[in-house]
């Protein structure tokens, strides 16, 4: 396991408190990184049905016959069962469970993630009709993270920064974006780090201005544009990074766009403070860019909170958007990313770190610093 077991306990503490507050007897956990939360339990297994029913401080888990030694080599919980293929309805199975446990009461369950499909979750509703919405119970204990994960935090803020540096040399005239990609993932994993939640994004010419990862390869031009956005992972913990570098010399626009993007960021850094809003910060994003006339090539959000996530995204539920109520405190970790397309001149700039918020305001967690880089 990650952490030691007395982590884990406080976080079952934690659980049990939100829970209380809520009035749930249990809960039926089906995101993995709830899962991995509450118990260290650490797959991808969560593409088929598994559920993680928490009552009375106690994790049983159903799940597939592939994810039995997964569960018993990575997590702490003991009473496992398994639903086989072709046989077994799992829904129906989690119900009888449910009902063997002896729990009555209000029973909590998450919807909102990846590890339910609608379909799966159609047939839990229908054989236990009365759980409780509750998908935003854990996400909201994780934002905080305690000293142990932000030793991983750190550890990944180091891998990030290694990505970057290993590619940094290989970004010119006639490089090849596979070789680059190769550099920056190798280095990951050279630090000891996992995969990421989600594919790297790189994108030159015309695909700098994307903000998703999408197949084929690029050589780069005499004079070129390149975006980056990546991530460290250390124990699944992320810390992302973005970068637009510019090959050959920049245009102008380049130079405007990158002194804007530089401004929001510290802006929002700046607004990232304890007991503001999430919607805060976003809003020191817009006044920033829309006071400069960038308003039409800016995004809705500027950023979210990042912790330990499964494919297929790294990013936690919480954002920074206008209507973002979250109230920031110690000990979340947060990605800003200040995103500018303009799809008139064909210029990408982008610029993004990742920061530790603290009594004193935000930490940023990166070693690199926020010039534009030109290759």
């Amino acid at each position: 396991m990650i952490f030691e077991a007395s982590e884990y306990s406080a976080r079952r503490a934690r659980l049990d408190a939100a829970m209380q507050a809520r009035g749930l007897d249990a809960v039926l956990l089906f995101a993995p990184d709830s899962q991995l939360w509450l118990t260290g339990y650490d797959t991808f297994g969560f593409c088929f049905f598994q559920c993680l029913i928490y009552a009375n401080g106690q994790t049983h888990l159903l799940t597939r016959s592939a994810d039995l030694r997964q569960a018993q080599l990575t997590s702490d919980i003991t009473d496992i069962r398994i639903w086989t293929d072709g046989k077994d309805d799992p829904a129906t199975m989690l119900a009888d469970w449910v009902a063997e446990l002896g729990l009555t009461g209000s029973i909590g369950v998450e919807t909102e993630t990846h590890g339910l499909t609608a379909a799966s979750g159609m047939r839990v509703f229908a054989r236990l009709p009365d759980l409780v919405e509750a998908s935003d119970m854990v996400p909201a204990l994780r934002l905080i993270k305690s000293e142990a994960e932000i030793t991983c935090v750190r550890r990944a803020a180091t891998l990030c920064d290694d990505a970057f540096e290993a590619a940094l040399p290989l970004i010119k005239p006639g490089a090849d974006e596979g070789d680059i990609l190769a550099a920056m993932q190798g280095a990951v994993f050279a630090g000891g780090g996992d995969y990421a939640g989600n594919s790297f994004i790189i994108g030159s010419g015309e695909r700098a201005l994307l903000c998703r990862y999408a197949s084929g390869r690029r050589t780069l031009d005499a004079r070129d544009q390149l975006t980056l956005e990546w991530a460290g992972v250390s124990s699944q913990y992320h810390v992302a990074a973005m970068q637009t570098v510019v090959v050959g010399d920049p245009r102008p626009r380049h130079a405007e766009l990158h002194s804007a993007a530089r401004e929001a960021l510290l802006a929002c850094e700046a607004a990232m403070v304890t007991g503001a809003q999430m919607r805060d910060v976003f809003a020191a994003h817009a006044d920033v860019l829309d006071r400069v006339g960038l308003g039409a090539h800016r995004l809705n959000a500027c950023g979210y909170s990042l912790g330990a996530r499964y494919a297929p995204s790294w990013m936690d539920p919480q954002m920074f958007h206008a209507g973002a109520e979250t109230v920031i405190a110690p000990g979340m970790v947060f990605f800003l990313h200040m995103i500018l397309m303009d799809s008139e001149t064909g210029t990408a700039m982008t610029l993004g770190r990742t920061s530790l918020t603290t009594a004193e305001g935000a930490q940023p967690l990166s070693r690199l610093p926020l010039e534009m880089f030109v290759k």
